[in-house]
């Protein structure tokens, strides 16, 4: 089985020794993502739902360099320093995936990289193909 290492600009790039994305076998593995600046590299500021959208943002840059989008997600895995930010993350969510959205799992850890609230990791589909 081939796989391909995928690397966006428009995302920050990997803090320690991995990709930000493979492709096997038609889906994309992204790498967990924290609330970075793709600039700038630091830890964004800002709520839950700022936060989530800036998760979202960058995964969307990895997903497009891919020839796919946030909207082929299949699975996603949210790890979270406190559950009662869930309603935040779900708002944000529910936003970004209005009509299907992925499989799903949450779960509360006690750190994260860089002192983040929430990182999220990803695997989609390479593109959606319609029925013939």
């Amino acid at each position: 089985m081939d796989r391909k290492i995928i690397r966006a600009e428009g995302a920050p790039a990997p803090i320690g020794p991995y990709s930000q994305a493979i492709e096997a076998a038609g889906f994309l593995f992204c790498s967990g993502q924290i609330p970075l600046d793709p600039k700038t590299g630091v830890l964004i500021q800002g709520d839950m739902v700022a936060q989530t959208k800036r998760i979202l943002d960058n995964f969307d840059a990895v997903l497009k360099a891919a020839g796919s989008s946030l909207s082929n997600t299949v699975k996603l895995t949210v790890y979270l320093t406190q559950l009662g930010d869930f309603d935040a993350l779900n708002k944000v969510l529910a936003e970004k995936f209005p009509d299907a959205p992925p499989a799903r799992a949450v779960v509360q850890v006690s750190a994260l990289p860089k002192g983040a609230s929430v990182e999220m990791d990803l695997i989609a589909i390479k593109a959606v193909h319609s029925p013939r």
